[in-house]
C-alpha cells in the first residue's frame, strides 16, 4: 500500500491545508483519505474543541505519523532535496521558529477567523485581539521577505514555513483582510501555486457545510 494522507474538510481545515502542501512539496505520490465532518476527530479539530489533532495523518512505509510539525520533520528527512527547510543553518532555525509560533500560537486569529474558502465577508469588522496577531503574523511575513529575498519566505521556492501560513493567507482573503503591498503579493504569490488552486478548487466543491462555523458574522 502506498503513502496515505488523512484529512478532514477541505473548506474548513487549516490542518488538512498544511499537511497535504508540505507532502505536495516534497513530491511525495499520496492517496488522500478524507474524513466524514461528522467525525468524532475531524469536528474537534474544526471546532478547535481539542489541544490536540490526529488530523492530518501521514501513512508511509508502514509508519503512521501525525502533527503538522511532525509530519514536516519526517518529510524532510526521508526527502531533504525537497527543500522543505533551509540549507543554511541560521534559516533553517528560523523557518523552524516562525513555524513553530503558528502552530501553538495565533488562538484568536484562529477563533475569530476560522478557514472558510467558500466564504467572502467584505468590510469584515476584526477585533482587537485578532488584529494584534494579524499585525504580528505580517511582521513575521515582512522579516523574512526583506532577509531572504521572496518570493516565498525563505526565498526562492516554498518551505515549512510557507506551508504553515498558507492558510493565513486564505483567511486574509475570505475575511477581507487589508495589507500593505508587500504582504498582498506574498499572498498572491501563494494563492497562484498550482497545488493552492487545486485545493481551493475542491474544497468549493465540497458538498456538506458544518453550521458551527458558517455563522452569520
Amino acid at each position: 500500500m502506498g503513502p496515505v494522507l488523512t484529512i478532514s474538510s477541505k473548506n474548513y481545515s487549516s490542518w488538512s491545508l498544511r499537511g497535504w502542501l508540505l507532502c505536495r512539496m516534497a513530491g511525495l505520490d499520496f492517496k488522500e483519505e478524507l474524513l466524514s465532518s461528522d467525525d468524532p476527530g475531524a469536528r474537534a479539530e474544526l471546532l478547535l474543541l481539542s489541544p490536540s489533532f490526529l488530523v492530518p495523518r501521514l501513512t508511509h512505509n508502514g509508519l503512521k505519523v501525525w502533527d503538522t510539525l511532525a509530519i514536516a520533520e519526517y518529510l524532510h528527512e526521508n526527502f531533504p532535496q525537497a527543500g522543505l527547510l533551509p540549507k543554511d543553518a541560521a534559516a533553517r532555525t528560523h523557518c523552524r521558529s516562525i513555524s513553530g509560533e503558528m502552530h501553538s500560537g495565533f488562538s484568536n486569529l484562529r477563533s475569530a477567523l476560522p478557514m472558510n474558502l467558500k466564504a467572502h465577508y467584505k468590510g469584515f469588522k476584526i477585533w482587537a485581539a485578532a488584529q494584534a496577531d494579524i499585525e504580528r503574523v505580517t511582521t513575521i511575513w515582512r522579516e523574512c521577505l526583506n532577509q531572504y529575498g521572496g518570493p516565498y519566505l525563505f526565498g526562492a521556492i516554498p518551505s515549512l514555513a510557507d506551508a504553515m501560513y498558507a492558510p493565513v493567507v486564505t483567511r486574509f482573503q475570505t475575511y477581507d483582510v487589508k495589507l500593505d503591498r508587500q504582504c498582498a503579493d506574498y499572498c498572491e504569490t501563494l494563492l497562484n501555486l498550482p497545488d493552492m488552486i487545486e485545493w481551493i478548487e475542491a474544497a468549493k466543491n465540497e458538498k456538506t457545510g458544518i453550521e458551527e462555523l458558517e455563522a452569520e458574522f
